[in-house]
């Protein structure tokens, strides 16, 4: 169905990914196999933080919370997108389009803000070390993160209702995997001024305002280490900062390319394949950027793969 009010028939069409109607089957399957290793890894990288007692500083709490936001994210697109591969359809509700919506901008939108959280936190532990219990308490760390999810739900709610209102009878038809800001904005055949308008004076500075703290941060820690006369001091700042700096810019990048991008060389097919990094490569890379190169994060890792291993063989050898 391509013409007529979607508002009556309450039922849209997700494209998916370019190219994916070829090999549906096998799309599926590396989506999902990606998609079972950010689960695995992230909800491993939670377990970590909360069973492991030197890793509930500010940093890992952080930490912590970022990896079950990156299942929560995660898991907002791909298992839709999974089955509409395996099952040959690929139409979606209104109200489920909508409900997609509202948590994909929340999630988005926690990644960037405890990103930018983070980085003040490194911030904080390299240029004012002092000061660090002071300025960045685990309670100033769950106060901010409570903080954090009521504006990111606030400004998605804003987002969905604003959506909700419009009417869609241009087409049924979605060019992605998943329902976004701008594909649905493509098809609403109503007025469209009011969501622009906020997604302008409030969608962009919320999403700049992170990335200005971000880069903000990371100029100061910059002009702090290089002042460092210790090779040691230097290489353990930047190791410090090397997991986080590299998740920045994967997920910045991609997501760049798809909403700060000039307009002339915008694809629908570009900006799927770009969303599908930000949205589900980026949340699997999480837990091996920061674990790699970091001791604390690998023995807590151990710890919890180990000890469930320990207790079944202790059990066997008891009987």
């Amino acid at each position: 169905m391509e013409k007529g009010n979607l508002t009556a028939t309450r039922e849209l069409v997700l494209l998916g990914l370019p190219g994916s109607s070829a090999h549906p089957h096998v799309l599926a399957t590396l989506f999902l196999c990606m998609y079972l290793v950010a689960v695995l890894g992230n909800t491993l990288m939670v377990l970590a933080v909360r069973s492991d007692s030197r890793l509930h500083s500010p940093m890992y709490l952080l930490l912590g919370h970022l990896a079950f936001v990156d299942v929560c994210f995660v898991s907002t697109t791909v298992p839709k997108m999974a089955v509409n591969l395996l099952t040959g359809t690929s139409t979606i509700a209104l109200a489920g389009c909508l409900a997609q919506l509202f948590f994909f901008i929340s999630f988005v939108n926690m990644d960037s803000l405890l990103l930018c959280a983070m980085a003040y936190d490194r911030y904080v532990a390299i240029c004012h070390p002092l000061r660090y219990a002071a300025l960045v308490s685990p309670r100033f760390c769950l106060r901010l993160v409570a903080g954090l999810w009521a504006l990111a739900g606030l400004h998605a709610l804003l987002h969905t209702l604003l959506m909700a209102r419009l009417s869609f009878c241009a087409s049924n038809v979605i060019r992605h995997f998943f329902c976004d800001l701008h594909p649905l904005l493509q098809l609403s055949c109503s007025d469209v001024s009011l969501n622009v308008l906020v997604i302008l004076s409030v969608g962009a500075p919320l999403a700049l305002t992170p990335l200005t703290g971000i880069l903000t941060s990371y100029g100061l820690i910059l002009c702090t280490v290089l002042k460092l006369t210790s090779a040691r001091g230097k290489q353990r700042a930047f190791s410090t900062c090397s997991g986080h700096l590299s998740l920045v810019v994967l997920f910045y990048s991609s997501a760049t390319a798809v909403y700060f991008s000039p307009a002339s060389p915008h694809t629908p097919e570009g900006d799927a394949l770009s969303a599908a990094v930000y949205a589900v490569v980026t949340p699997m890379l999480n837990p091996f950027l920061y674990s790699l190169r970091n001791r604390e994060v690998k023995v807590a890792l151990q710890k919890v793969l180990c000890e469930p291993l320990s207790a079944a063989t202790a059990t066997q050898d008891g009987r």
